[in-house]
This record gives structure tokens, sequence and C-alpha cells, in this order.
């Protein structure tokens, strides 16, 4: 089964966000769900509670179902349950103890009707309830053109088709009071359904329609909450927020419900601070009271609109207020001001113990590298300093530089071939021999004086 309630989105039935195929672990794709901490307590078949809760459309709208005849079935599995035309299809979104819990919440009376659980849901089911869901897109743009057409001052927000795609139910938005009885006979004669016609808030819109909200999670109206309490500005006010309608509207048009979320918490904090506050009379002139901080429990004043502010705390406020009771003016806020203190940076202790690393050991060996090229300098400084024979100087003189290389011209050059060593005078020796020797022509043997002779 898709994530068909999703705000991510779906892709040819398929959930293009999780990629869990609709059989989320954690139960993130169905909205509005509760947690069931006693699904893995066991718990006799005598003393099961027959109440079941039923989420439709992955927690679009839910349900108290009873089962009546017996069927073993848990959190999870797909049911088909008895509705005023055929039956629905549904997954039970809990059961057990904590459904009587929910009963409790929602102010239902466990005495009251309840209606049955027919069967769990079958594949043919199953695929009956995946062509009407694949329908509801299409139909919602057809049943706009219809309003549309009739001029009606309305807005088809979302169409639900049931399980055996006998009934759909078409929810709308309208701002005053709709005759859509012409356009219910329009929609029966084109879809050849039971139609239901449902006005719902621009709040409960967003709810089913789902997206994200500029916190960056899932809107709270599609997610787990059910009930929409109103919203004014003063919540704004009383949380010091700047009145700014683009940015305190949600994507419904209205403000957010999260304003009043941490609106008691603000409230009883206000509580502290002292009332009728707003002037402090000084011999200076009076100090009108800018905004207030809640979470330092100051309050800043200023004399001339825009000039300098001091916050003030709210004891020395109350002090001020009293003196001003007395007619006494403090002669300027200044001396009375908040001042903070600076922060102390605080030290911070490592144990270094077993805390040897490749790190550690690459420190070293950097270490060492960086001994070894110091010592390299110093070695080729001390070998300047002490040159070995046969090199000149760089400091010395150039005439006498000029002397030495007279004197080492006039010197006879040397032959390649002497060369020192008892090994090269040999070679010498043998090379010497060698070129003495006369040539062929020259050579008198025996053989060649017959020859001369002849």
């Amino acid at each position: 089964m898709s994530c068909a309630g999703c705000a991510v989105g779906t892709d040819k039935s398929s959930p293009a966000g999780c990629k869990s195929n609709g059989h989320c672990a954690t139960g993130g794709c169905n909205k509005l769900n509760t947690f069931d901490w006693l699904r893995a307590m066991p718990v006799p078949v005598s003393q099961r509670f027959n109440i079941h809760e039923v989420s439709f459309k992955n927690g679009v709208r839910k349900g108290f179902y009873a089962n009546s005849k017996g069927i073993d079935v848990m959190t999870g599995d797909m049911v088909c349950v008895e509705t005023e035309s055929g039956y629905d299809v549904g997954r039970i979104s809990l059961s057990g103890e904590l459904v009587r819990l929910q009963m409790k919440k929602r102010r239902v009376s466990p005495n009251s009707t309840f209606s049955p659980i027919l069967r769990k849901a079958t594949d043919a089911d199953m695929e009956k309830m995946m062509e009407g869901r694949a329908l509801e897109g299409a139909t919602m743009l057809r049943a706009r053109t219809y309003a549309r057409e009739l001029k009606l001052d309305m807005k088809i927000g979302e169409v639900e088709f049931q399980g055996d795609k006998r009934k759909a139910t078409f929810y709308y938005i309208a701002d005053d009071r709709v005759d859509f009885r012409e356009l219910i006979k329009i929609y029966a004669r084109e879809f050849r359904v039971k139609i239901e016609m449902r006005q719902i808030g621009a709040r409960q819109e967003a709810g089913k329609i789902g997206g994200l909200g500029s916190c960056g999670r899932e809107l709270c109206c599609s997610t787990w909450l059910t009930d929409f309490k109103s919203v004014s500005t003063h919540a704004a006010r009383y949380q010091n927020l700047s009145i700014n309608q683009s940015k305190l509207s949600g994507q419904c048009g209205r403000l957010k419900c999260c304003l009043n979320f941490e609106l008691d918490t603000y409230m009883d904090a206000l509580q502290d601070f002292p009332k009728h506050a707003d002037i402090l009379r000084t011999e200076f002139g009076d100090a009108r009271l800018v905004k207030t901080d809640i979470f330092k429990k100051l309050m800043v004043y200023e004399y001339n609109a825009g000039g300098k502010q001091y916050p003030v705390t709210l004891e020395k406020v109350r002090e001020v207020l009293s003196m001003n009771s007395k007619g006494q003016k403090p002669e300027h806020l200044e001396g009375v001001k908040y001042e903070q203190e600076p922060a102390v940076k605080e030290v911070e202790y490592a144990t270094v113990v077993e805390q040897v690393s490749l790190r550690t050991i690459e420190k070293a060996e950097q270490k060492r590298r960086q001994k070894n090229r110091q010592k390299g300098p110093q070695q080729q400084n001390q070998r300047r300093d002490n040159p070995p024979q046969g090199r000149r100087d760089n400091n010395q003189n150039p005439r006498d530089q000029r002397q030495q290389e007279q004197k080492g011209n006039n010197q006879p050059r040397r032959d390649g071939n002497q060369q020192k060593g008892p090994g090269n005078q040999q070679q010498n020796q043998q090379r010497h021999r060698g070129n003495n020797r006369p040539p062929r022509g020259n050579n008198r043997g025996p053989g060649n004086d017959n020859n001369n002779k002849s």
C-alpha cells in the first residue's frame, strides 16, 4: 500500500520520500498515530478489549469499531468495516486497553453503539480500494470544473472514495452557506456514486493536503494535531514577536497554531514582572518601557525614541516605582542599569591515559625530521669554515687568486696516462711498450730476409 497521505508525495503507487513502500516500522507514514506501548504485553483472550481504532486513508480520519465476531486481528491488520452504504477498508491503528483511554480522551462512551468489523481485507478488497484511490485526483479536478460552471463560491479541497467505490465524500471550503443541490445532481449523474458533501475549515484542508512548515518539519495539523483552537495576535505580542502577517501565517493562510504552544509558559513568566511599569520618572526625565526580556528577566527603558537603551532588573524597577510613589526620583537610570558580567572561560581538562594514537606518532616523526634539517645547515657551515686542501677560500683576496692561477698555468701538464698508483704504473708501462714496437712492414725476420733477397 502506498503512502497516499504522506506529505512527500507518491510516485506510481510508491512513496517518493521514505522508500519503505508504505510499511514504515515507526508508523511515520500514518497521520495522527498513537504509540502503542502495550503492544508487546500478552493479554488473555477473555480480557481483551473488543473495540479497535481503525484509520482510513493513512490516518486522514479515524473511528472506533467493535470486534463482535471475535476475529483474530491485531494492530496493523487491514480490515473491512461496515458503513451505512456498503463497507470500507481501513487499518487497525490501535487495539487493547489504549483504545479505552483514547475513547475517554475523545469523550466517547463505551456503552454507545459501534459498527462491527466484518472480516480481514482480502486481495480483491485491496485492489478495489486502490482503484478508488487512483480515481480521486481526476474526480477532484472535474468536480472543481462543475462548481465553477455553476458559479458557486466554494472550493473542492479533497475527494475520498469508500473502499467499495459506492460512495464518494467531497470536502469543500466556503465562507458562507452554499446551495449545492444542483451540484449534487450533476455529481451523481457524472460519477454514478453516492455523494456526500462535507464542509471543512482552512486548517483542516491544510491537514488533509499536508506539507512542510517553516520549521522544516511536517505540518502539525497533518501529523498529530486534532483540535484546532483560535489563535490571535495577542499570543505574538506576549511572546515579543514582530507583528508580521507573512511570518505569522501558516500554509492555510491563518495564524500558526504553534503560537499557542508556549503561550501558557510566557503568561506564567510574566506574572513575576511588575505591573504599571511603563514609565519610570527620574530627574533626567521620564523613561519609557521599550521591551521586556522574559528569559533574562530584564526590562529595557529609553528616554528618547531611538536613543540609548537601559536594561534594568525587576528588583531595581520595583525600587524606582516605590520611590516614584513617595514622590522621589533617582538621578538617572545609568546608576541602576544592569551590567552583564564578563563570561569566565572554563578550563577544560582531559585525561591523556590510553590516548596514544597514530597522530602522536606522526608528530614525533615530524619533530625528528625537523631536528635533522637543523643539523644539516650546521654541518655545511662547519665545512665552509674549514675548507679542504686544494680548494680556494672564498674569503681569499682576488690578487692572491690570480697568482695561484698563474702558477697553475706555468706548471707542465700531466699526461692523461700518467696516474698515480702501482696498478696504473704497470698499465702505463705496457702501453709504452706497445707504442715502441716498430711497424709490421719494417720488422725483419727469417722469413722476411728470404723475401728481400729475392
